[in-house]
């Protein structure tokens, strides 16, 4: 048997588990794990400049390809609790990352030693797993199960603390004979799906919901086949956008409060069925559930038991991986189509597309401040179908998902649940970590990109290009805007005369400044018509430089965008105008029909 330190055996089963790159910042209590990295090799390590940022550039790694785990790696005290705000990102959104910290050594971890802290009791509630391992030759069984929970069932993070004296001490341990645990993956039985059939072929005007789930399981193609063979509309939800081509035809709109198309709300209102499948019908999706819910039947499907019926309880539930459900709603449907079986939806999905046609937001202006509307339109002129969007939070992100086009899984990297500002720069960072042939474009307000923005350097250093949109207003855009219903304007504006750069007005932060002080390209735009020549010299720069690059883009103080004020999806409120004639939506999936 080989011998070995506890930390070299979990480096080692990190490789064994298909880790190729882990993101952190080292620190005393975790340099010998740095160590062992070093020495094994095969993994390549990128030097956060925070270590919540190394958090999230892990969660972009994760999600850009099938299969990835971003690993994340801290030293003792603060690092940990740095990363707590990752973790919680990681559960909300079902995403599985790694988090490895260090510890003080296990004789003093209770006596208040220096950066010593129970990270394994704080990170419980936003992991699937978190302990302190106290036995070095617990080290091994302990990152096995680390993996295997985090792929089994639903996805999600774990953090293991490893105290430096167990990292240090030699294990036996034989790497060349280590082998992954199965993943467990509940899977739905042919009776299940049947009987989800029959409800769907008893109702007239169907839909289905595609969550994240779908996206996890890398299930997009079984979807689209299912949604094919049935003809029945699919509604993609904010994580689960990209599941099926937003160019398809069964293609619905998204639905919702805020991040919905007005076509996508006025289908839904009208629809008697919903099969929900990998989604877990979050609250800025449905709105009031009386609303939400009256007049339709509902099958869900879901990889987590206790997801079923946790928000409203469906009229059948299903507890499966999104793949393995999808793989038999295929086979059957098949069989029905097969038999002549399946009802004619094609009127129902015309419907649909007629909505879509009809029920556009207008985005074409050509004010000066720039209106936000337009920035997304020259988006979709700039950025083709492959490009990845990363977006987290925020009155940008909201528009961008009204407005932005998305064509393939994995291309569309939000945060969804948690939404924490700063978490744009990292993750856009993991993903073109994960995906260097990609084009990469994120997309922020101007408060989301100050919280982070120190992360640009880590791009400039380790030469990871992307293209960062940045909409800047002065704002805290979203927050103003949901205190209109308290009648107040309060600790939200941003504007302030720059003595350094006077040339901004009222609009403060010189961002393109500070993007080139951290080693970056940053671009600045204040007329509309610049805009796509601004995009397309920003991807030349990105390539010829391999650094990130900015486009800021100096926007009206207030835009109003679309959402909801009763939380009722019948009742959202369009602000500025709709399109009324083609050219108000030049960009529009369906041109539009007046």
């Amino acid at each position: 048997m080989a011998r070995m330190t506890a930390a070299r055996a979990a480096v080692e089963i990190l490789k064994r588990e298909g880790v190729r790159d882990a993101f952190g910042v080292p620190g005393a209590a975790i340099n010998p794990f740095y160590a062992a990295l070093k020495a094994a090799g095969g993994i390549q390590h990128t030097l956060a400049r925070h270590v919540e940022g190394a958090s999230h550039m892990a969660e972009g790694y994760t999600r850009a390809r099938p299969g990835n785990i971003g690993v994340c790696v801290g030293t003792s005290g603060p690092a940990g609790t740095d990363m707590i705000t990752g973790l919680y990102s990681a559960i909300g959104d079902s995403v599985p990352i790694l988090c490895v910290t260090g510890q003080a050594p296990t004789a003093v971890i209770h006596k208040e030693d220096f950066q010593a802290v129970d990270i394994a009791s704080i990170a419980r509630p936003v992991t699937k797993m978190a302990v302190t391992v106290l036995e070095a030759a617990q080290v091994p069984g302990v990152f096995q199960q680390a993996f295997h929970l985090m792929r089994s069932g639903r996805p999600g993070p774990v953090l293991v603390d490893l105290p430096i004296d167990v990292q240090l001490t030699e294990i036996e341990f034989d790497p060349d004979t280590y082998e992954p645990l199965p993943v467990y993956k509940p899977a739905a039985t042919r009776a299940q799906i049947e009987k989800a059939i029959g409800l769907l072929n008893a109702s007239q005007r169907p839909l289905i919901v595609a969550g994240g789930g779908i996206i996890n399981a890398d299930a997009c193609e079984l979807l689209v086949e299912f949604a094919e063979l049935t003809g029945v509309p699919v509604v993609p939800t904010l994580m689960g956008w990209g599941t099926l081509p937003d160019g398809h035809e069964l293609n619905a709109g998204m639905v919702g409060l805020q991040t919905s198309h007005r076509y996508g709300n006025a289908t839904f209102l009208e629809s008697d069925f919903v099969l929900g499948i990998g989604n877990r019908w979050a609250n800025r999706h449905t709105g009031k559930l009386d609303v939400y819910t009256a007049g339709r039947t509902f099958v869900h499907v879901d990889i987590e038991p206790t997801q079923i019926g946790r928000i409203f309880a469906p009229d059948y539930g299903i507890a499966s991986d999104a793949k393995a459900a999808l793989e038999l709603f295929v086979v059957v449907a098949r069989e029905l189509k097969a038999a002549g079986r399946l009802p004619d939806r094609s009127g129902w999905a015309a419907d649909a597309q007629d909505r879509r046609a009809r029920l556009q937001r207008r985005t074409h202006f050509d004010d000066i401040p720039i209106k936000p509307q337009r920035v997304y339109e020259e988006m979709n002129k700039a950025f083709g179908p492959e490009t990845r969007y990363v977006s987290t939070i925020g009155l940008s992100q909201i528009a961008g998902a009204q407005m932005l086009h998305v064509h393939h899984p994995r291309h569309w990297i939000n945060c969804g649940q948690a939404g924490p500002l700063g978490w744009t720069v990292p993750a856009a960072l993991g993903v073109a970590k994960a995906d260097p042939e990609a084009s990469v474009v994120a997309l922020s307000g101007d408060y989301d990109f100050q919280f982070m923005i120190e992360e640009l350097a880590v791009g400039a250093q380790h030469r990871i290009p992307y293209v960062h949109v940045l909409v800047n207003n002065s704002y805290l855009g979203l927050i103003r805007q949901a205190q209109r219903a308290f009648d107040i304007d309060f600790q939200v504006n941003l504007e302030f005369e720059n003595v350094n750069s006077p040339e901004l007005g009222v609009y403060g932060v010189d961002h393109v400044k500070v993007a080139e002080g951290l080693g970056c390209k940053a671009i600045r735009v204040t007329d509309p018509a610049d805009l796509g020549a601004a995009f397309e010299q920003a991807k030349k720069l990105a390539a010829e430089y391999r650094v990130p690059v900015v486009v800021e883009v100096i926007l009206e103080r207030v835009t109003n965008i679309s959402m909801s004020t009763t939380n009722d999806i019948g009742n959202v409120v369009e602000f500025e105008e709709i399109a009324t004639e083609p050219g108000h939506a030049p960009t529009s999936i369906k041109r539009l029909r007046v």
